[in-house]
């Protein structure tokens, strides 16, 4: 149920968690952090994070930054939004509607050019392979530090595919994996609280307690921690919030059809029982042939479901409390490669474009700029741990802090950031 890629994690730091009262059941984290940020700034404080994550990478020119002028326009033609001087592409209807509360960052511009490690780097502010360790994805340290240690609902979900997890941070703060949106969490109801669940629970306790007396192996902490987390979050009343059949058909209409508009259901569901990190993935952006054709059904199902999450945390009071946030691996060329009969856009992290919308932003508003051709970054470019450590700001995180690695090595959350303050309300 939980993601199998655990790391490093000892008894001795659990149990040194512990004693200084981490677990205690007064304390649920982000409490005494969030009430501090608020009563500095006046403004409601952000209580979760919903990523929405375009697996492949889209292609600015397309969506976010169309450039009607350029060499490599394209076929798209840009619209106007309800946020003054700001346009996106035509076929993104409803979330132009929706750009009043948004901020388009148009000076992304990162160093990896492959998929997996750009996806790593965009996750962890960190490049693959630096120093040695697994760093954490920013929903790890999400879930540490303002996560609930002892709440019943996991800190941090992704829905529809796999993303990364904890590092070095170890299990405790794995994310919950959600493989389709429709089907839930395999099992959740096969846990009822009844006599034959709680004997096997029991025998299994009582094996893994004598396996750990003979061999002290870390890999049972591991394991037992992932199964207390797995029971918790069977036997929850919150849970109810994977459910997706308990949705309003009127309201799951307004999303639009197919497993990301349901995954986005679910993300909003999950922040409305208090879950601070969900990410929820659409694959297919990695259009190197027929890209127009592709970018335009792909813009099909993210335009009604990003504008219906949006208007619903704002109608639900949430929107101010929560940030959205939609990006993906990289941009695409600004030229059109015309490969063949079905050209497209090939790899591109040079100059790029996430948005975001809610949690205390400026709305209708827009970070950096491009060039006339969207291929060079002009104003304020922007790189993943400048974008981390602006969620962290937003989310009331010290991304200065330091976490130390099971060998007591201290780890910055975000590496020599500059965030841009400038776009927080």
């Amino acid at each position: 149920m939980f993601s199998s890629r655990l790391t490093e994690k000892t008894r001795r730091d659990f149990l040194k968690l512990s004693a200084a009262g981490v677990f205690a059941p007064t304390l649920s984290g982000w409490l005494p952090v969030m009430a501090k940020a608020a009563a500095e700034s006046g403004r409601k404080p952000v209580k979760s994070c919903i990523v929405l994550w375009m697996d492949g990478g889209a292609s600015h020119k397309d969506t976010f930054d169309l450039k009607p002028d350029s060499k490599g326009a394209g076929e798209f033609k840009p619209i106007k939004t309800s946020a003054p001087s700001v346009e996106i592409s035509e076929h993104l209807p409803k979330i132009a509607e929706i750009m009043k509360h948004g901020v388009i960052v148009r000076g992304m511009s990162t160093p990896e050019g492959a998929h997996a490690r750009a996806k790593y780097n965009g996750h962890t502010g960190y490049r693959e392979g630096q120093g040695g360790l697994v760093y954490p994805a920013l929903g790890a340290i999400v879930s540490k530090e303002l996560g609930a240690a002892d709440g019943a609902m996991p800190n941090y979900v992704t829905i529809g595919g796999r993303s990364f997890g904890s590092g070095f941070l170890g299990p405790k703060h794995q994310p919950l994996l959600v493989t389709d949106p429709n089907r839930g969490v395999e099992d959740l109801k096969a846990a009822a609280n009844g006599t034959q669940f709680d004997n096997r629970l029991g025998l299994l306790e009582k094996m893994e307690k004598a396996f750990q007396r003979e061999y002290q192996a870390d890999a049972i902490v591991d394991h037992k921690t992932t199964y207390e987390r797995a029971v918790k979050l069977m036997q929850s009343k919150e849970a109810k919030a994977f459910d997706l059949a308990a949705e309003p058909a009127s309201a799951r209409a307004k999303y639009g059809t197919g497993r990301f508009a349901d995954s986005v259901v679910m993300a909003r569901r999950l922040v409305e029982v208090g879950v601070p990190f969900v990410e929820a993935s659409l694959g297919g952006w990695d259009t190197h042939q027929d890209n127009f054709k592709r970018v335009k059904s792909l813009s099909e199902q993210i335009d009604p479901a990003i504008a219906a999450l949006v208007s619903d945390l704002k109608d639900k009071g949430l929107l101010e409390t929560t940030l959205v946030v939609w990006m993906g691996d990289f941009g695409r060329t600004p030229n059109i490669n015309n490969r063949g009969a079905n050209p497209g856009r090939d790899h591109y992290p040079r100059a790029w474009s996430l948005a975001m919308w809610g949690g205390g932003v400026k709305g209708g508003t827009v970070v950096g700029k491009t060039d006339k051709e969207g291929a060079t970054v002009e104003e304020r470019p922007t790189n993943a741990q400048d974008y981390l450590a602006t969620v962290c700001e937003l989310m009331a995180i010290d991304h200065t802090k330091k976490n130390e690695t099971a060998t007591a090595r201290p780890i910055t959350i975000v590496e020599k950031p500059k965030p841009f303050t400038s776009l927080i309300v």
